[in-house]
Order: structure tokens, then sequence, then C-alpha cells
């Protein structure tokens, strides 16, 4: 095991940067976006973008400007829209700005169902006819849409995206009820409101939008990637040393932090930095995954590959998504001895110590997991399916490199 030191860049997030990026298609003008993530998923959303009409221009590695002056309402691919979760919130991007829209089923990562039935109310809260078949889901407001309530019978961050994406521009007032909190949830009511919209209230469970006519451009800048920043501060809790990371917004971290200090990891917090190192042996503990202000679900599988090498017996309760621990078997490859019954993992760590195998990345956060779970392996791991990883993070090979990890791409 390699010992971490030196620094971490921390890249805009992820989970902000996609409902941006479609809740541009709403506005009738050019934007500048800053501090975003050029990830595979970004990447095809921005492809997307263009297919409807819009001009994209890379101003560099962390900025983008988006024109959606000339956008028209047509069918996006299908094989862009089915890589990805996230493509969905061209439902609410469409209906907000033509009052119809037209999208295949979305894709992504699989983690059990994903109904939209909670989109779908919202929608037809707001006067909107939504018909679902042939894997299409179409959507058409023959009397327009107007403001309404709206309450979701389970807190969904995309329901929530979708609804503001379809009432920021209906007329009258649109009060969201058991509204997701989560920071991009408030990311893109930010980012509206400097565009012209009047939004209200996100970061509760209460979200007031009051309709407005038009939307202009702006120029914003995208807040920090938590999840991202999270995964690495797990990688230094597993491979010990001392790692500062960069470019944070420490109230997001929160629960991350209190769990690894509870690991016996030392975290240091200041304004937009932490220090995580840790010099002991880690420590056992429970976690159950909640939507925000809760344990992030993303964080699940980082934690769970830490807690391979941690003293006694850890439990996981996933409370989020019915099918997260499809990764363990990945895991149990390097040595892992982990009991999974239904939402419920035991994992059971030292003594027992994991070895170098070879495994894949299920989805997105599985593959940070297999990283982290090799940096404290003894012998060589290889991971295949690196272009899942890159879906959700900006050069976690060479961000790794620098502060000392033993990672590369094969063939590069």
């Amino acid at each position: 095991m390699k010992r971490l030191g030196g620094e971490i860049e921390i890249s805009g997030m992820k989970n902000s940067a996609l409902p941006i990026v479609y809740s541009t298609l709403l506005i009738n003008g050019k934007c500048t976006v800053d501090n975003i993530p050029f990830v595979n998923d970004v990447m095809l959303s921005l492809q997307i973008l263009k297919h409807l009409g819009a001009k994209v221009d890379i101003i560099n590695s962390s900025c983008v400007e988006i024109d959606t002056t000339d956008i028209s309402l047509c069918e996006p691919p299908m094989e862009l829209v089915r890589q990805m979760r996230a493509s969905y919130y061209l439902m609410g991007a469409q209906l907000g700005r033509f009052g119809t829209a037209h999208v295949c089923y979305p894709g992504g990562d699989d983690f059990g169902m994903r109904p939209i039935d909670q989109h779908i109310k919202g929608f037809e809260s707001l006067g909107a006819k939504v018909n679902v078949s042939g894997g299409y889901i179409d959507i058409e407001a023959p009397n327009g849409l107007s403001g309404a309530n709206v309450f979701f019978d389970v807190v969904s961050v995309g329901a929530t995206v979708n609804v503001i994406l379809a009432a920021v521009k209906t007329e009258g007032v649109t009060i969201i009820e058991s509204a997701a909190r989560e920071p991009h949830i408030v990311d893109l009511a930010n980012f509206l409101n400097t565009c012209g919209a009047q939004i209200s209230g996100a970061g509760t469970d209460t979200i007031k939008i009051t309709g407005v006519k038009e939307l202009h451009g702006s120029n914003y800048t995208i807040v920090p990637d938590m999840i991202e920043a999270g995964t690495y501060m797990v990688a230094a809790a597993v491979a010990g040393g001392r790692v500062k990371i960069n470019n944070i917004i420490p109230k997001h971290l929160e629960s991350i932090s209190a769990k690894l200090l509870e690991m016996n990891v030392t975290v240091e917090e200041m304004d937009d930095y932490v220090i995580v190192s840790r010099e002991g042996e880690l420590s056992s503990c429970n976690i159950k995954t909640l939507p925000y202000p809760g344990f992030p679900t993303d964080m699940q599988p980082q934690f769970a590959a830490a807690l391979c090498y941690a003293n006694g017996v850890s439990h996981i309760s996933e409370g989020v998504w019915d099918n997260r621990f499809r990764y363990i078997d990945e895991l149990r490859c390097m040595g892992a001895n982990i009991d999974v019954s239904g939402r419920n993992a035991t994992i059971k760590g030292r003594p027992l110590s994991l070895t170098g195998a070879a495994v894949r990345a299920i989805d997105i956060r599985a593959g940070a997991a297999m990283i982290i779970a090799a940096l404290g392996a003894s012998g060589r791991t290889e991971i295949a399916g690196v272009e899942v990883i890159e879906r959700g993070y900006v050069d976690i090979v060479g961000k790794l490199s620098a502060v000392g990890a033993d990672v590369f791409k094969l063939g590069e």
C-alpha cells in the first residue's frame, strides 16, 4: 500500500452540470457556464443540445458557451439519450420551452427500477397529458401549462428538477412540496434566477416558482462536486498519508466527514478545502443512505470498499435504491467478506485483507469503489470499464497519480 500525499483539485459538480445544461434549452440567448466538468455524461448532453440546434463552444478546460436561440423541437438521438439517466431532463426542458415533449426512455446506471411516476404526477399537475408507450414518453399541454401545487409522494431529485424546468416559464405560481433538497437543486435554481427566473425555497422541502415570460442568458459558475471530493477523502482514508482536497464546500460534506471521523480518520475543515489523514487503523461503523442532507447513496460503494479494511463488523443500509449492491460481487473477487440481504449489507473487515484481482466497474460510483479497494489491496488490480468511471470523474487517474497512487490506464 502506498501512502498518499499532496493536493487534489475538485471539479464542478456533475449532478449540477447536467440539469443546468438541459435548462439552457429554456433560454432564448447565450449562457456561459464555468467550472463545468467535461465528463462523458456532460459531453453526451452537449451533443444532444447540438442535435436540437444549439450552438456549443468549449472555451477552455472548464468553461462552455451555449446558445439555444435557434433550437427546434425534434427528437433527440436515441443512441445518446439511452446512455444516461439525466437525459430525462429533456422532458421538463422541452415542455417548458415548447409546451410539448417527445423523448425516448432514458438509460444510465442500473440500480433497479427507476420509475418516472413522480415526474408524470408533476407534469399532470401543471396541466400536461403524459403517455408512455413503445419506449417513448410523449407530453402535451393542449390547454397550456399553469402554475399549481405539486406534492411528491416520495422525494425525487429528478422529478424536482423536471417540475422546476417545466414551471419556470409557466404562468402563475407553482409550489413544490416534498421537494428534493440536494445542493444541485439549489445550484440549478441559482442558475435560473441569474437568467431572470423567480425561484425561492431551493434547499428546503418547499420550493416556490413564480412563472416568468422569458429567460435571458447569463454567466454562471457551478459549485464543486461533493461526491468527487468525498471519493478522494475515502481514498486518502484507505491509503493513509495526508491529502489536501481543494475547491470544496465543507457544508456539503458534513455527513461524509462525520463518518470518516467515526472511522478514526482525521478531517480538518477550512473555508474551501479539507485535509484528510490517517495514522492508526480504520474503525468499523454503520451507514444508512438517505436523501440530502442524509448520507448520500452516491458515496455508499466507496465507503463499502473502505470498510473492508476497518476493524470489526460494519453495516450499510441502502435507503434510496433497490439494487445498489450489485458491485459487491466485484469486492468479493478481491477477498471481501460481505453478506447482502435486500437493501442491507454486513461487512466483515480486518483481520481479513484484500488482494488484487480482475474486476469491473458496474456503475460510476462502484467503479470508484474498485479503485479505492485496489489502493489498499496487496498485488495488482485491473478494473475493466474505465469509460464508465469517466462518466462521473474528471481525470481520476491523473488526480490520484499526482498524490502518489500507483494507478494508470492500460495502453497509455
